[in-house]
Protein backbone atom coordinates (compact mmCIF):
# COMPACT_ATOMS: atom_id res chain seq x y z
CA UNK A 1 0.00 0.00 0.00
CA UNK A 2 1.23 3.49 -0.82
CA UNK A 3 0.25 6.80 0.78
CA UNK A 4 1.20 10.05 -0.93
CA UNK A 5 1.60 12.70 1.77
CA UNK A 6 0.89 16.21 0.50
CA UNK A 7 2.33 19.36 2.07
CA UNK A 8 2.86 23.01 1.22
CA UNK A 9 5.10 25.44 3.08
CA UNK A 10 6.28 29.02 3.00
CA UNK A 11 8.92 30.40 5.39
CA UNK A 12 8.16 27.98 8.22
CA UNK A 13 11.38 26.01 8.26
CA UNK A 14 11.37 24.84 11.86
CA UNK A 15 7.68 23.95 11.90
CA UNK A 16 8.00 22.06 8.63
CA UNK A 17 11.04 20.10 9.85
CA UNK A 18 9.20 19.14 13.05
CA UNK A 19 6.18 18.07 11.00
CA UNK A 20 8.36 15.85 8.80
CA UNK A 21 10.20 14.42 11.80
CA UNK A 22 6.93 13.20 13.29
CA UNK A 23 5.66 12.02 9.93
CA UNK A 24 8.67 9.76 9.41
CA UNK A 25 8.44 8.49 13.01
CA UNK A 26 5.04 6.84 12.45
CA UNK A 27 4.55 3.41 14.02
CA UNK A 28 2.57 0.31 13.01
CA UNK A 29 2.78 0.93 9.28
CA UNK A 30 3.80 -2.54 8.17
CA UNK A 31 3.47 -2.88 4.41
CA UNK A 32 2.73 0.84 3.98
CA UNK A 33 5.02 3.02 1.88
CA UNK A 34 5.04 6.76 2.63
CA UNK A 35 5.86 8.98 -0.36
CA UNK A 36 6.05 12.70 0.49
CA UNK A 37 5.32 15.50 -1.99
CA UNK A 38 6.09 18.94 -0.57
CA UNK A 39 5.80 22.27 -2.35
CA UNK A 40 8.03 24.99 -0.95
CA UNK A 41 6.54 28.24 -2.25
CA UNK A 42 9.89 29.96 -2.83
CA UNK A 43 10.71 30.42 0.86
CA UNK A 44 13.47 32.86 1.79
CA UNK A 45 14.34 31.26 5.16
CA UNK A 46 16.18 28.24 3.81
CA UNK A 47 13.25 25.85 4.15
CA UNK A 48 13.92 24.02 0.88
CA UNK A 49 17.62 23.60 1.59
CA UNK A 50 16.98 22.29 5.11
CA UNK A 51 14.42 19.77 3.88
CA UNK A 52 16.67 18.58 1.06
CA UNK A 53 19.50 18.02 3.53
CA UNK A 54 17.51 16.35 6.34
CA UNK A 55 14.98 14.42 4.22
CA UNK A 56 16.39 13.72 0.75
CA UNK A 57 13.61 11.16 0.19
CA UNK A 58 11.02 13.96 0.04
CA UNK A 59 9.81 14.96 -3.43
CA UNK A 60 10.60 18.66 -3.08
CA UNK A 61 8.74 20.95 -5.47
CA UNK A 62 9.30 24.67 -5.97
CA UNK A 63 6.46 27.18 -6.11
CA UNK A 64 6.33 30.65 -7.59
CA UNK A 65 5.98 32.45 -4.26
CA UNK A 66 2.32 33.24 -4.94
CA UNK A 67 0.66 29.85 -4.50
CA UNK A 68 -0.63 30.27 -0.93
CA UNK A 69 -1.92 27.14 0.85
CA UNK A 70 -4.48 25.85 -1.67
CA UNK A 71 -2.21 26.49 -4.65
CA UNK A 72 0.73 24.80 -2.97
CA UNK A 73 -1.34 21.77 -2.04
CA UNK A 74 -2.73 21.48 -5.58
CA UNK A 75 0.83 21.60 -6.89
CA UNK A 76 1.88 18.76 -4.56
CA UNK A 77 -1.26 16.77 -5.33
CA UNK A 78 -0.91 17.13 -9.10
CA UNK A 79 2.60 15.68 -8.91
CA UNK A 80 1.51 12.88 -6.57
CA UNK A 81 -1.18 11.78 -9.03
CA UNK A 82 1.58 10.45 -11.27
CA UNK A 83 2.42 7.73 -8.74
CA UNK A 84 -1.23 6.60 -8.46
CA UNK A 85 -1.10 5.78 -4.71
CA UNK A 86 -3.83 4.09 -2.72
CA UNK A 87 -4.35 7.13 -0.49
CA UNK A 88 -3.50 10.82 -0.36
CA UNK A 89 -2.80 12.31 3.07
CA UNK A 90 -3.22 16.08 3.20
CA UNK A 91 -1.13 17.40 6.08
CA UNK A 92 -0.50 20.96 7.25
CA UNK A 93 3.17 21.74 7.76
CA UNK A 94 2.47 23.23 11.22
CA UNK A 95 0.73 20.06 12.41
CA UNK A 96 2.59 17.65 14.69
CA UNK A 97 0.93 14.25 14.31
CA UNK A 98 0.93 11.50 16.92
CA UNK A 99 3.15 8.50 16.19
CA UNK A 100 0.05 6.33 15.59
CA UNK A 101 -1.91 8.92 13.59
CA UNK A 102 -1.68 7.31 10.16
CA UNK A 103 -2.42 3.83 11.48
CA UNK A 104 -5.50 5.26 13.21
CA UNK A 105 -6.68 6.85 9.97
CA UNK A 106 -6.12 3.63 8.04
CA UNK A 107 -7.95 1.60 10.68
CA UNK A 108 -11.25 3.04 9.52
CA UNK A 109 -10.69 1.67 6.01
CA UNK A 110 -9.31 -1.63 7.22
CA UNK A 111 -11.82 -2.35 9.99
CA UNK A 112 -14.69 0.11 10.31
CA UNK A 113 -15.74 1.10 6.78
CA UNK A 114 -18.94 -0.55 5.58
CA UNK A 115 -19.91 0.27 1.99
CA UNK A 116 -19.12 3.87 1.08
CA UNK A 117 -15.63 5.14 0.47
CA UNK A 118 -14.77 7.87 2.95
CA UNK A 119 -12.46 10.79 3.55
CA UNK A 120 -11.02 10.28 7.02
CA UNK A 121 -10.25 13.25 9.27
CA UNK A 122 -7.90 13.54 12.24
CA UNK A 123 -8.63 16.11 14.95
CA UNK A 124 -5.92 18.39 16.33
CA UNK A 125 -5.72 20.20 19.65
CA UNK A 126 -4.39 23.64 20.51
CA UNK A 127 -2.39 22.92 23.66
CA UNK A 128 -2.36 26.56 24.78
CA UNK A 129 -6.12 27.02 24.54
CA UNK A 130 -6.93 23.36 25.32
CA UNK A 131 -9.56 23.21 22.57
CA UNK A 132 -10.00 21.30 19.34
CA UNK A 133 -8.26 23.50 16.78
CA UNK A 134 -8.99 21.68 13.49
CA UNK A 135 -10.97 18.63 12.42
CA UNK A 136 -14.52 17.80 11.34
CA UNK A 137 -17.63 19.95 11.55
CA UNK A 138 -21.36 19.32 11.53
CA UNK A 139 -23.73 21.79 9.87
CA UNK A 140 -26.46 23.18 12.11
CA UNK A 141 -28.64 23.67 9.05
CA UNK A 142 -27.88 22.09 5.64
CA UNK A 143 -28.83 25.37 3.94
CA UNK A 144 -26.63 27.64 6.07
CA UNK A 145 -22.88 27.92 6.52
CA UNK A 146 -22.97 27.59 10.30
CA UNK A 147 -21.45 24.58 12.02
CA UNK A 148 -20.03 23.09 15.20
CA UNK A 149 -16.92 21.01 15.78
CA UNK A 150 -17.67 17.31 16.05
CA UNK A 151 -15.38 15.09 18.10
CA UNK A 152 -15.42 11.94 20.21
CA UNK A 153 -12.76 10.17 22.22
CA UNK A 154 -14.26 6.76 21.43
CA UNK A 155 -16.59 6.92 18.41
CA UNK A 156 -16.24 7.53 14.67
CA UNK A 157 -18.26 10.63 13.78
CA UNK A 158 -19.86 11.50 10.47
CA UNK A 159 -19.29 15.14 9.53
CA UNK A 160 -20.32 17.50 6.73
CA UNK A 161 -17.16 19.51 6.12
CA UNK A 162 -13.64 19.39 7.45
CA UNK A 163 -10.21 20.99 7.69
CA UNK A 164 -7.35 19.38 5.78
CA UNK A 165 -4.79 19.64 8.58
CA UNK A 166 -5.03 15.83 8.74
CA UNK A 167 -7.13 14.43 5.91
CA UNK A 168 -6.81 10.98 4.31
CA UNK A 169 -8.43 10.65 0.87
CA UNK A 170 -8.75 7.28 -0.92
CA UNK A 171 -7.76 7.08 -4.59
CA UNK A 172 -11.33 6.15 -5.57
CA UNK A 173 -12.64 9.51 -4.35
CA UNK A 174 -9.95 11.42 -6.21
CA UNK A 175 -10.81 9.51 -9.38
CA UNK A 176 -14.41 10.69 -8.98
CA UNK A 177 -14.11 14.34 -7.85
CA UNK A 178 -10.50 15.27 -8.58
CA UNK A 179 -8.27 17.35 -6.29
CA UNK A 180 -8.71 20.72 -4.54
CA UNK A 181 -10.58 23.23 -6.68
CA UNK A 182 -8.58 25.96 -8.40
CA UNK A 183 -11.32 28.43 -7.42
CA UNK A 184 -9.62 28.89 -4.08
CA UNK A 185 -6.29 30.57 -3.41
CA UNK A 186 -5.76 29.87 0.26
CA UNK A 187 -8.64 28.95 2.56
CA UNK A 188 -11.97 27.14 2.03
CA UNK A 189 -10.55 24.67 -0.49
CA UNK A 190 -10.76 21.89 2.11
CA UNK A 191 -14.32 22.79 3.12
CA UNK A 192 -15.30 22.84 -0.55
CA UNK A 193 -13.61 19.48 -1.17
CA UNK A 194 -15.34 17.67 1.68
CA UNK A 195 -18.72 19.16 0.77
CA UNK A 196 -18.24 18.03 -2.85
CA UNK A 197 -17.33 14.55 -1.65
CA UNK A 198 -20.53 14.36 0.41
CA UNK A 199 -22.60 15.51 -2.57
CA UNK A 200 -20.97 12.78 -4.66
CA UNK A 201 -22.15 10.10 -2.24
CA UNK A 202 -19.02 9.60 -0.13
CA UNK A 203 -18.69 9.80 3.64
CA UNK A 204 -16.50 12.16 5.63
CA UNK A 205 -15.57 10.60 8.98
CA UNK A 206 -13.69 11.90 12.01
CA UNK A 207 -11.66 9.21 13.77
CA UNK A 208 -11.80 8.99 17.58
CA UNK A 209 -9.36 10.88 19.75
CA UNK A 210 -6.78 13.59 19.18
CA UNK A 211 -4.42 12.77 16.31
CA UNK A 212 -2.05 15.73 16.50
CA UNK A 213 -1.16 19.19 17.72
CA UNK A 214 -1.84 22.39 15.83
CA UNK A 215 -2.25 25.94 17.08
CA UNK A 216 -5.39 27.75 15.99
CA UNK A 217 -3.88 30.51 13.87
CA UNK A 218 -7.02 32.58 13.29
CA UNK A 219 -6.23 36.25 13.67
CA UNK A 220 -7.25 37.95 16.88
CA UNK A 221 -10.54 39.78 16.41
CA UNK A 222 -9.48 42.66 18.65
CA UNK A 223 -6.52 43.27 16.36
CA UNK A 224 -8.85 43.68 13.41
CA UNK A 225 -10.92 46.30 15.20
CA UNK A 226 -7.90 48.60 15.53
CA UNK A 227 -7.32 48.71 11.79
CA UNK A 228 -8.46 51.70 9.79
CA UNK A 229 -11.21 51.33 7.20
CA UNK A 230 -8.83 50.93 4.26
CA UNK A 231 -7.00 48.13 6.05
CA UNK A 232 -10.27 46.41 6.86
CA UNK A 233 -11.34 46.54 3.21
CA UNK A 234 -7.98 45.07 2.24
CA UNK A 235 -8.49 42.29 4.79
CA UNK A 236 -11.98 41.65 3.42
CA UNK A 237 -10.58 41.02 -0.05
CA UNK A 238 -7.28 39.33 0.86
CA UNK A 239 -6.83 35.56 0.22
CA UNK A 240 -5.47 35.26 3.77
CA UNK A 241 -8.23 37.46 5.16
CA UNK A 242 -11.94 37.02 4.48
CA UNK A 243 -11.32 36.28 0.77
CA UNK A 244 -14.56 38.04 -0.16
CA UNK A 245 -14.89 37.01 -3.82
CA UNK A 246 -13.86 33.39 -3.28
CA UNK A 247 -15.97 33.05 -0.14
CA UNK A 248 -19.07 34.34 -1.89
CA UNK A 249 -18.38 31.86 -4.71
CA UNK A 250 -18.19 29.12 -2.07
CA UNK A 251 -21.54 30.27 -0.66
CA UNK A 252 -23.15 30.41 -4.12
CA UNK A 253 -22.05 26.84 -4.77
CA UNK A 254 -22.95 25.18 -1.49
CA UNK A 255 -25.37 27.49 0.39
CA UNK A 256 -27.10 29.69 -2.21
CA UNK A 257 -30.16 30.43 -0.05
CA UNK A 258 -27.83 31.83 2.63
CA UNK A 259 -26.15 34.29 0.25
CA UNK A 260 -27.95 37.48 1.36
CA UNK A 261 -27.33 36.84 5.06
CA UNK A 262 -23.64 36.08 4.48
CA UNK A 263 -23.22 39.15 2.29
CA UNK A 264 -24.70 41.35 5.00
CA UNK A 265 -22.55 39.74 7.69
CA UNK A 266 -19.28 40.24 5.81
CA UNK A 267 -19.94 43.92 5.17
CA UNK A 268 -21.32 44.58 8.65
CA UNK A 269 -18.26 42.92 10.16
CA UNK A 270 -15.99 45.09 7.98
CA UNK A 271 -17.75 48.45 8.42
CA UNK A 272 -18.80 48.12 12.06
CA UNK A 273 -16.25 45.81 13.74
CA UNK A 274 -16.99 47.03 17.28
CA UNK A 275 -20.69 46.24 16.93
CA UNK A 276 -19.79 42.90 15.35
CA UNK A 277 -17.82 41.98 18.45
CA UNK A 278 -20.71 42.90 20.71
CA UNK A 279 -23.19 40.89 18.65
CA UNK A 280 -20.91 37.83 18.76
CA UNK A 281 -20.99 37.93 22.57
CA UNK A 282 -24.79 38.02 22.75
Amino acid sequence: MEIAVLLATFNRKQKTLICLENLFAQKSLHGVNINVFLTDDNSSDGTAQAIAYAYPQVNLLKGSGALFWAGGMRNSWAKALESNPDFYLLLNDDTVINDDCISNLLKYHRVERRSKEAIVIGSTIDLLKQVISYGGHKLRDPKKVSYDNIFSETEYCQCDLANANIMLVPRQIVEKIGILSDKFTHSMADFDYTLRAKKSGFDVVVVPGIQGLCTDDNLNEQGKIKRNFRQRIRFLKSPKGLAYTEYMGFINTHFPSHKTAVLFKLWFRTIFPEFWQKLKKV
